[in-house]
């Protein structure tokens, strides 16, 4: 799991982690996947739950500005406050951790 300690997020924030998650699984598996959301009761915590069908966990590449695409992953890590994938029977699933202000 991946953490990190920073100021809770802005509503476009938690909007560029599912983009970033829901494009990597359509551009790296070849079949179904699902996304779910989910809010505490408190409103303070969302939970991004992405399934694909690859069993590949997800790679954060040796950063290079000069590489056209490929940073995505970077984003999410630094935009959330958890982040961990899951190997499951048909794929995985990739779950962000995005407190809120």
């Amino acid at each position: 799991m991946i953490s990190t300690s920073r100021t809770p997020g802005e509503p476009q924030d938690a909007q560029l982690v599912v983009s970033e998650l829901v494009t990597n699984a359509i551009r790296h598996a070849p079949g179904p996947g699902s996304l779910t959301l989910e809010l505490t009761p408190d409103a303070t915590l969302l939970r991004i739950t992405v399934r694909d069908s690859s069993s590949s966990p997800p790679v954060l590449p040796t950063p290079d500005p000069g590489r056209p695409g490929g940073h995505g992953l970077r984003l999410v890590t630094l935009l959330c406050d958890g982040l961990h994938h899951t190997t499951l029977t048909t794929g995985k699933q990739v779950v962000a951790h995005f407190r809120l202000r």
